[in-house]
């Protein structure tokens, strides 16, 4: 089986093709949402934290690797200038792969209104580029897709992320790759998935996460706490429970790989089939993280919510009847009603994943604002912590 995507010069292949607007830091926002209004395709990144560089190199690699993404043709990368984040430092790397990448620096260029015309001149070379890459039939090896789940209730566990599970473990059965993200949320199914583990490194390394993570979002004197009121009204009484039924979604092979995102960079998959990832539990800007790791799509299970994102499409999974809008994608409250199996929704929302790939439309993409969120791991805490690598 194969999709049809845009073949980049590096030889990856995306399903969406994008121009990425960079602000480096926040001043230059406005001026790269003047530079993409004029542009269908494309997708304003923000650094929203700051306009300097120490401590701030896990965003920045974040940055890269979305720029780096196969669903994103070249970038123009924007900074006002005055501060200390180089614009090529975004730029560089991301030429690296062979696509067109730009630099501007605001105040060099006399004023806004002539950042912002110059700004458009370059991306209009990117969208040149763009229009020029080449569709083609791509093996599913080339297929990468993140899966996370959010806003979860009694259905996810029992209809949504069995569903999923079923559509990955088709998916790397026919050579794809699978990005299971979430740190947060492993937390108390850390048995299981350690006994998955494909080799000892394998496991020490995703062991290492897993406790780091269960510190960083600890109170001293109290257990870590991401239970939500949507999830305990939705009738999930423990994180226990909670992570039990959000496991499923990783369906049953083996674990290939543990992905960190650290200020020495974000890593991606070396080899296909499943691999667990420092994606944060923070829906908008796991997108991001997904994205900066090579996934062109998300597969995302809830109750009934949801979130887009501009660079790379979600597709939508909810069990849950009283939730369920046209928002989502796949319905599987069949499961819930014992009129269908994982099984029968899971083969559908693998052929649903092949449709997106080759282009079609998610059920709400386009529609309604995809704010495209950035997280980085406090530098200064992670040093209070004795985490810091």
């Amino acid at each position: 089986m194969t999709f049809s995507g845009y073949l980049r010069p590096d030889g990856k292949v995306g399903i969406r093709n994008k121009i990425l607007i960079v602000a480096v830091d926040e001043c230059a926002d406005g001026i790269c949402r003047a530079i993409a209004q004029d542009f269908d395709d494309a997708v304003v990144v923000t650094n929203f934290v700051t306009c300097m560089m120490a401590g701030n190199e896990e965003l920045l690699h974040n940055i890269v690797g979305v720029g780096k993404n196969p669903n994103v043709a070249g970038a123009v990368v924007v900074a006002m200038g005055c501060g200390s984040i180089d614009p090529e430092l975004v730029a560089a790397p991301i030429r690296e792969t062979g696509k067109p990448a730009y630099s501007l620096r605001a105040i060099s260029q006399g004023g806004t209104r002539k950042a912002v015309e110059h700004g458009r001149e370059l991306a209009a070379k990117v969208a040149e580029f763009a229009a020029a890459c080449e569709r083609i039939d791509a093996p599913l090896s080339k297929l990468t897709v993140g899966v996370k789940c959010g806003g979860s209730d009694a259905s996810s566990g029992l209809a949504s992320n069995p569903t999923v599970g079923v559509a990955v473990d088709k998916l790397i059965d026919m050579g794809g790759t699978v990005i299971g993200g979430e740190v947060i949320e492993f937390i108390g199914g850390e048995k299981y998935l350690l006994e998955r583990c494909a080799t000892p490194e394998i496991r020490e390394k995703l062991d290492r996460i897993m406790k780091a993570e269960e510190r960083r979002w600890s109170i001293p004197g109290a257990d870590v706490e991401i239970m939500s009121v949507g999830n305990s009204v939705g009738g999930l009484t423990t994180i226990e429970e909670k992570t039990l039924g959000a496991l499923h979604k990783f369906g049953t092979h083996p674990v290939q790989g543990v992905l960190e995102a650290s200020r020495h960079g974000i890593e991606t998959p070396e080899k296909p089939g499943l691999h667990l990832a420092e994606v944060t539990h923070l829906c908008g800007a796991s997108a991001i993280n997904f994205a900066a790791m090579g996934a062109q799509c998300i597969v995302w299970t809830s109750g009934g919510s949801g979130f887009n994102n501009e660079i790379i499409p979600v597709i939508r999974v909810s069990g849950n009847a009283d939730l369920f809008t046209e928002d989502q994608d796949i319905d599987a409250r069949a499961i819930m009603r014992g009129e269908a199996t994982s099984q029968q929704v899971g083969e559908a929302l693998f052929e649903k994943i092949i449709e997106i790939a080759n282009g079609s439309p998610t059920a709400v993409e386009g529609i309604g604002y995809s704010y495209c969120s950035i997280y980085q791991k406090d530098q200064r805490i992670e040093s209070c912590l004795g985490l810091l690598r």
